[in-house]
């Protein structure tokens, strides 16, 4: 028997929305510290580590460990059916090949029950090493989001470098080129505004932009997001959502053809 239930259900309504664009179908993995998941987008560019842990939720039971294979656009649709003020809870009896999700509004004067179809998916789970990075970035997700988007605009490559002045993003295209510099700061009233870079070396790679903007899908998980980057390697896009987990995207830098 799993069982996991979420007081501020919106909160894995924007998990799940933040990830479906880029992970169509993939396996939740529930053991009593909580629940993971780890998929490579269709093209194989990007890799998404999600980890949620068990006492994040408001109730959580998992008697054995078990892996809940989900198509995460359905399951998106399924839970648009909640409130955002909703108690979300999600279950999954041994032995049936479905997943129910109740969701109870806070007055509990409305109670809905849907069950989704699971899947069977092979997915090879994927060692992701633990790597020491070079240069780790924390700056506002908005702020990220905003960058991303703005120069989305020119061009389809971005540029990242991380020097001791600060963090540079940068494309060009036809139209032209951008340049956005953020430098290091932590002076600032609330923590989640600083800008805060912490480099052993100066770091520059090049990242599809299309990839980018479907990471800052999960801006609305909390307000900051980190970037760690070494030379020749994936970059990590983290984004901590509170004291329950992460979201982290891997996306491994272009290599220029000349």
């Amino acid at each position: 028997m799993f069982e996991a239930r979420l007081i501020q259900g919106s909160l894995f309504k924007k998990i799940i929305d933040s990830i479906k664009e880029l992970v169509v179908d993939a396996n939740l993995e529930c053991n009593e510290s909580g629940i993971s998941m780890q998929a490579m987008d269709s093209s194989h560019v990007s890799l998404c580590a999600l980890q949620l842990k068990s006492e994040g939720f408001d109730h959580f039971r998992c008697d054995k460990s078990l892996s809940l294979g989900v198509n995460t656009p359905n399951l998106n649709k399924v839970l648009k059916c909640a409130g955002n003020e909703d108690v979300v809870t999600i279950k999954s009896e041994e032995g049936t090949d479905n997943l129910a999700l109740n969701f109870e509004s806070p007055n509990q004067d409305r109670i809905s029950e849907f069950e989704l179809k699971l899947m069977d998916i092979d997915s090879e789970h994927l060692g992701i090493p633990e790597t020491e990075y070079k240069c780790n970035v924390r700056l506002p997700a908005a702020e990220f989001q905003r960058i991303i988007r703005d120069l989305g605009v020119l061009g389809d490559t971005c540029s990242i470098s991380v020097t001791k002045e600060g963090i540079k993003f940068s494309s060009s295209g036809d139209l032209g080129t951008g340049n956005i510099i953020l430098k290091h700061n932590t002076s600032v009233d609330k923590e989640d505004e600083a800008v805060v870079i912490d480099m052993q070396e100066p770091v520059e790679l090049n990242f599809a932009i299309r990839y980018l903007n479907l990471f800052c899908k999960a801006t609305a998980l909390g307000p900051t997001v980190t970037l760690s980057m070494s030379p020749d390697v994936p970059v990590v896009v983290e984004y901590p959502i509170s004291d329950f987990g992460y979201i982290r995207f891997y996306l491994a830098p272009k290599i220029d053809e000349d």
